[in-house]
This record gives C-alpha cells, sequence and structure tokens, in this order.
C-alpha cells in the first residue's frame, strides 16, 4: 500500500508552502515528521474520524505521507480540527497541510481500493466514524459527551488521570465520576464534538496502564453536563469558583442542556507514552483487512503506575472482633497479605503488609470508606515500608499482635498474571461463591449463612457450572462480613468456599 507512483514526491514536491504557492484546499493531504516504521494504521487512525479515505502513501525513508479523502470537505475538516489540535503519533508531533497534488496515484489501486473500503466500512460500525457523518466528516447532532467505563480496575483511576488522557484529543470541559452496576464510570464533556469524536476513535478498547484499566468508550444521550462542585468525584474547568461539597448524584448532570462552547485550548501532557502500533477500531475483523495492516498491536497508554509503599493503615476496626482475622480475610480479597499487625495501644488499628503496592492500592481504592461491624473503616497508605516482626525480646502480648502469613497456601495471586486479577471488583451486596462440592445444595449454603446471621435475597447457581454460584443479601456491609466469617469454610472433606465481590446481580 506504500509504493507510489509519485515520481515528483522528493519531500518538498506537491507539499503547500506557503512561499510557493497559496494553500488551496485539497483532497490530498501531506504529513510530515512522521515516526520512524509508521504503520498504515497509525495515518489512517488520523484521518477516519473526519471520513473516508481514498488513497494513501507512506514514504517511511522519508517520515511523509500522503492521504487522499473521499472528498475535499472532509479533508477541509480534518485540517480545521488539527490546525487548533495538533496530532501527535507515539508521543511525536505530526505536521499535517494541503498537498499540491489534486490526487494520487497509487501501485495496485484496486486492491488498495478495497482494502481502505473495507477499514472505512468497518470503523463506520464500530463507531470510530460518526455515523452521521456520511464519509465526509461532516457530524450531525453528535454528543460532545462521552461516557467512559473503566474495565479489570487493577489501579484506581481519578478524575485527573482521565483529564490527563483526553485533553490530548482536544479541550475537556467537564467530567463527573460515579460507579454504576458495580463499575468505575464517567461522563466527560468536550468543546467540540470532533474532539469526542476523535478521542472515542483513538481511545476505545485501550489499556490506560499496562495490561488493565480498559477503556470502553460510547457517545452519551446528554448534550451537557451541569457540574455543581468540584472534587475528587467532578469537576467543571471552565469555573474555578464551585463548592466542594458532596456530589449529588440526582442532579449531576440535566438532559435537553444546550452546549456552550468554549475556545478549545489544547494541552498535551508529555508523560502519556504512546507504544507503536494502532488498530482501527476494537470492531475490526482480521478477514475484512489484508495481513500486513493487523500485524501491528493496539496503541497502550503506558502510563506509569503509582509509585507507593505496600503497607496500608486500617483504622476504626472493631476491636472486639478478632483484629488478625478480619482485616486479612477482607484485604485479601484485593492481594496476598504478607503480615498483618494490631497496634498495640490502639487496637481498633492495623497495619497490613501486601506483596506489592500495587495490591496495596488496590485495597485502598476499594474498600476505604467502607462500612464494617457498624465502623466506617478507613484505609490509607502507611508511611511504614514493611511490617516488622517482633524481636526477640519482645513481650508477649506483642508478639500476639504480629502475625506472617508469607507462607500461607491461601495466597490468591502468587502466580504473575493470574486469572484472580480479573475478578476483582468493589464490595457489593452480590457474592461470588465457588469451589462447591456437588454434593452441597442451594439450602445447605442458604443454612449456612442464615446460621451466622446473614439475610439471604435471592440465590442462584450457574447454569453452565454448579460449583459456581451468586448469592445476594441484604446490604454490602452484610456481604463484606459474611465474606470475612465464611471464605475458606469446610464445606466438604477437602473443599473449602471461595468467597468473593460480584460484579452481577441476581
Amino acid at each position: 500500500m506504500s509504493t507510489s507512483n509519485l515520481s515528483t514526491v522528493d519531500g518538498t514536491d506537491g507539499l503547500c508552502v506557503s512561499e510557493r504557492a497559496p494553500c488551496i484546499p485539497s483532497r490530498v493531504l501531506h504529513l510530515r515528521q512522521l515516526p520512524f516504521n509508521i504503520t498504515e494504521q497509525e495515518v489512517l487512525a488520523l484521518a477516519l474520524p473526519f471520513g473516508r479515505v481514498s488513497k494513501l502513501i507512506t514514504l517511511k525513508a522519508k517520515n511523509q505521507g500522503f492521504l487522499e479523502m473521499a472528498s475535499e470537505e472532509a479533508a477541509v475538516t480534518m485540517m480545521n480540527y488539527y490546525t487548533s489540535a495538533p496530532p501527535t503519533i507515539r508521543n511525536q508531533p505530526v505536521f499535517i497541510q494541503y498537498s499540491n497534488h489534486r490526487e494520487l496515484k497509487t501501485d495496485n489501486l484496486t486492491n488498495q481500493r478495497a482494502a481502505l473500503q473495507a477499514i472505512s466500512t468497518a470503523a463506520m460500525h464500530s463507531g470510530t466514524m460518526a455515523p452521521g457523518s456520511d464519509g465526509r466528516g461532516v457530524v450531525h447532532g453528535q454528543s460532545p459527551v462521552l461516557r467512559i467505563i473503566v474495565e479489570n480496575l487493577f489501579y484506581p483511576v481519578t478524575l485527573e488521570v482521565l483529564q490527563q488522557i483526553f485533553s490530548k484529543f482536544g479541550s475537556v470541559l467537564k467530567i463527573i465520576t460515579f460507579t454504576r452496576n458495580n463499575q468505575f464510570q464517567a461522563l466527560l464533556q468536550f468543546s467540540d464534538a470532533v474532539h469526542a469524536q476523535h478521542a472515542k476513535a483513538s481511545l476505545d478498547g485501550q489499556n490506560i496502564y499496562n495490561g488493565c484499566c480498559t477503556l470502553r468508550i460510547d457517545f452519551s444521550k446528554l448534550s451537557a453536563l451541569n457540574v455543581k462542585y468540584n472534587n475528587d468525584k467532578s469537576r467543571d474547568f471552565t469555573r474555578s469558583d464551585l463548592p466542594t461539597g458532596e456530589l449529588d448524584p440526582t442532579a449531576a448532570f440535566s438532559k435537553g442542556t444546550s452546549l456552550r462552547v468554549l475556545g478549545g485550548e489544547f494541552v498535551v501532557f508529555e508523560n502519556i507514552l504512546v507504544t507503536n502500533g494502532a488498530a482501527l477500531s476494537p470492531g475490526l475483523s482480521v478477514a475484512a483487512v489484508p495481513g500486513s495492516l493487523m500485524s501491528p498491536p493496539r496503541v497502550s497508554l503506558q502510563m506509569a503506575p503509582p509509585a507507593i509503599h505496600s503497607v496500608l493503615l486500617v483504622s476504626n476496626l472493631n476491636p472486639e472482633v478478632r483484629g488478625h482475622t478480619q482485616t486479612k480475610r477482607l484485604v485479601r480479597v484485593y492481594g496476598d497479605v504478607q503480615r498483618v499487625k494490631i497496634l498495640f495501644n490502639k487496637k481498633e488499628n492495623a497495619l497490613v503488609q501486601m506483596s506489592d503496592a500495587t495490591q496495596a492500592q488496590l485495597a485502598m481504592s476499594h474498600l476505604n470508606g467502607q462500612r464494617l461491624h457498624g465502623n466506617v473503616i478507613r484505609v490509607m497508605l502507611s508511611k511504614h515500608p514493611v511490617v516488622q516482626l517482633p524481636r526477640g525480646g519482645a513481650g508477649q502480648e506483642e508478639q500476639v499482635l504480629t502475625r506472617d502469613f508469607s507462607g500461607s497456601a491461601l495466597h490468591r495471586f502468587k502466580k504473575p498474571g493470574s486469572k484472580n486479577f480479573n475478578n476483582i471488583f468493589p464490595p457489593s451486596a452480590t457474592l461470588h461463591l465457588s469451589n462447591i462440592p456437588s454434593s452441597v445444595s442451594e439450602e445447605d449454603l442458604k443454612d449456612l449463612f442464615s446460621s451466622r446471621g446473614f439475610t439471604v435475597k435471592a440465590f442462584k447457581f450457574f447454569q453452565k457450572d454448579r460449583k459456581m454460584a451468586l448469592m445476594q443479601l441484604a446490604s454490602v456491609e452484610e456481604a463484606i462480613e459474611a465474606l470475612i466469617v465464611l471464605h475458606d469454610h469446610l464445606l466438604d472433606h477437602n473443599q473449602h468456599l471461595r468467597v468473593s465481590f460480584s460484579k452481577s446481580t441476581i
């Protein structure tokens, strides 16, 4: 696809340079300063949000390329957008200008047209191109508000992280974050629908961090967001005068509000690293495009995970409940607990050492502020890098207050890349039960939980695997307490019940 019959292309011919000729709009656009070994996907990903691409030439030796759009109107829309929001590929600025060429001549024209048509059609169906663009880059009534779902939430995703990522594609006006159906979600409003369109095309299906925190992006039905508070859950970047009170979720946004378009300020955050390769859309079929177009992997944002200690301070525990047991069983849902130390003078507080900083961050983000035994527990990072074991001369009580679980055979996340990392969810009223022996019935499990004082609201075995079931309790607090009490409960012979939180409902 990159072979050229443009004998006049030498790095200057065909380029619209103001000293040589006026920049007359053309369907053909000239791209300069492309990264080394640029792929066709990366070039096309810049253009597809604005319409269909008829022809493509890449001159890798010169770090240049030429795109011919299906219409001049689409080329003008693309140029106007990138004039105010210069694009980057692999964190390198790319320069785009009109070419003096009115059309491109390429080898294997029939094959290229077929491939580009397949790509554009797949992009249209999967949302890379707005359905209302008619292949000409004209957006009809497209919302500037994106709805974002973050799957496989291995690290916490803050409002600041979202603003940092999406500002790369245009001016972000407002963000609202919330949890719905046990999933972290956000609504994000751009200053312009084209910015939202480009962000969706580039980021849908990408990972914020390596191997986790996957973005699922769609257009919202809302035309604008109405943010009432500037805090860690919502932000209006156009108003610094808003209070920081608690967010009222019922008044977070209003339907039918018209968008007030502000002058867009384009911001690039240099610490967003982009690896090589970019697929056109998550719905693109391998069979639809030649293999040469499908070889590079998808883009990954690859942001550096937060650098933190692996020790947590868990406070406001109920000192009448066995501290080691409740703390370990609760926190180990999110990682492998190595050591637990109940503080000598404050037995409602405990230090918990996880296997690594990632697991500590995960436990903190999901457990801080949850209710347990009537108390709202607090989970934060400790200043201590490790939990020290008692020395030989320590008193008996101090030795009792510290437990070492590093040799436990029950660690869930010992194996790198364990599938257990994919089943980590915030606390919910619905529990996921697994490792259920065939001899244990639904009534047996209901009686087990009821006998410990828990109210079973609903129960359902998995249809295809009776070793697993969902159980809904009366509240999230009850579910947390049930997990602490009944995880690893011996059911039959050597089979222990496995209990975790579920994202599903019954």
